[in-house]
């Protein structure tokens, strides 16, 4: 009860439970009697002193093990005093360990969590803000310089994997103010972990790190394969009382053309086959989604974790169409989610750095008569060869891998793939709407120098 964001409130949750003492008293007592952990419960105070005593001596009667008090109500901020006397007068009051919380404004080396609490008379105290900016902040022999608490959190994030949104989030905590530094204003710019990496001299650590994860990864690829080869093969698993048919199987979704997403080849088979539509159940767990798909007696899921219900679905009805054979393997292999690029491999897609020297032209392309313009990348070689162009539609998903051996692989909606190959020294046209995406150029590529002009042809799907 001391979330008081808009998003908690207007959801019923958080803070917004201060107001409803029957459905606290509900919520609380049923835990407490069905579980058989300590619960414990957070609270904000109410404007009234009584009646924030009140409340607190409501939860208390519910079993829980300790109460944490912050010391604001619903509506103040970290700029507002904490109300420290308030906190006191309940710790005072109940008979079980009341925690003070609220004081980040007041604390700002170890010795001061210590005074927190005794101005608080509570049994002991919970940090957040301090905690998110120094962590450091709970050393007794005095807080850390932040280089080196930034250093040894990245270190985790690389270890595990950490998502980057995150990553990036937790160092802006720390940071503070000096996101306004040189370093601090790179670091805002930065969209991937090896660039955030890079500021703080973790490059190489990163890319050892990865291609432990990429071996890691093969491995275990192996040990879902029959005998030797590399055959994708389905396992059974029981989940409850039913049996479900799993297959690692990352949706991704410009390997499809509207006419053969997984969801339509599975709904076309079973009419064709006089069979039940299918029928999906789909569970989040936090922000990941799975699905599973019942068909002719049978339940399929993929072991993947997807963004939204919608890739799930489709995850779930790939296994499916898989083991039904309507589609090959080539559909469901790809690059593991968790394992990034190599440092030697980069995604184009858009504006984004690649490790190249490479033009990249934005035209204009129609689709169909029924289509708006779409914006399209393209490379194009100046040699009368066509097998040596690519025209590429520009859409979310869509993505143009170039590797260390200049060797450029392209992904069509067709779902198939045109190889070629050019030296990453490309000289640049004197045409003012060529893009060139900046970055060092590859060594010993053994290829001719080409130069990449605009794009003049329609794109075709």
């Amino acid at each position: 009860m001391g979330c008081p964001k808009e998003f908690s409130i207007k959801g019923g949750m958080g803070a917004a439970l201060l107001k409803q003492p029957d459905k606290v008293y509900n919520i609380l007592s049923t835990l407490v009697r069905g579980v058989s952990c300590s619960v414990t419960c957070k609270m904000r105070v109410l404007p009234e002193l009584e009646d924030t005593i009140a409340l607190a001596k409501l939860i208390e009667s519910t079993g829980v093990a300790a109460l944490t008090v912050h010391g604001r109500t619903k509506e103040e901020r970290p700029q507002h005093q904490n109300r420290t006397h308030v906190i006191q007068a309940v710790a005072a009051a109940l008979s079980i360990p009341v925690i003070a919380n609220g004081g980040s404004g007041e604390i700002s080396c170890y010795s001061d969590i210590e005074k927190f609490r005794r101005a608080t008379n509570a049994s002991s105290v919970a940090i957040a803000r301090q905690a998110e900016w120094n962590c450091s902040i709970f050393r007794p022999e005095g807080k850390l310089p932040l280089d080196e608490i930034i250093l040894a959190y990245l270190k985790y994030a690389i270890d595990y994997d950490n998502n980057v949104i995150n990553t990036k989030y937790c160092i802006q905590q720390m940071l503070g103010s000096l996101q306004e530094t040189l370093r601090g204003k790179a670091f805002l710019n930065a969209q991937q972990v090896h660039e955030i990496c890079e500021l703080w001299g973790m490059k190489e650590y990163l890319q050892t790190k990865q291609k432990e994860f990429e071996d890691r990864a093969e491995k275990l690829r192996k040990l879902h394969a029959r005998g030797n080869d590399d055959t994708l093969t389905l396992k059974r698993r029981k989940i409850g009382e039913d049996e479900v048919w799993e297959l690692e199987a990352r949706f991704i979704r410009n390997m499809f053309d509207l006419s053969d997403l997984p969801k339509s080849l599975l709904l076309d088979w079973t009419r064709r086959n006089g069979c039940d539509l299918p029928r999906y159940i789909t569970e989040q767990t936090e922000k990941s989604f799975k699905a599973v798909v019942s068909v002719n007696g049978k339940k399929y899921s993929s072991t993947h974790l997807e963004k939204n219900k919608k890739n799930a679905e489709q995850a779930a009805a790939l296994v499916a169409v898989f083991h039904l054979g309507l589609v090959d393997e080539n559909k469901i292999k790809g690059r593991p989610i968790g394992i990034s690029l190599a440092a030697d491999q980069v995604k184009i897609t858009g504006d984004s750095a690649a490790p190249l020297d490479t033009v990249v032209c934005s035209c204009q392309h129609r689709n169909s008569d029924s289509e708006k313009n779409q914006k399209a990348f393209c490379l194009k070689s100046d040699h009368a060869n066509s097998s040596d162009n690519i025209c590429q539609s520009f859409t979310e998903s869509n993505e143009l891998y170039i590797n260390k051996k200049a060797t450029f692989v392209s992904k069509e909606n067709t779902g198939k793939w045109k190889y070629g190959t050019f030296d990453p020294k490309l000289t640049k046209n004197d045409t003012s709407h060529l893009t060139e995406i900046q970055a060092r150029a590859l060594e010993n590529s053994g290829e001719t120098v080409k130069t990449y002009t605009e794009c003049n042809h329609n794109l075709q799907r």
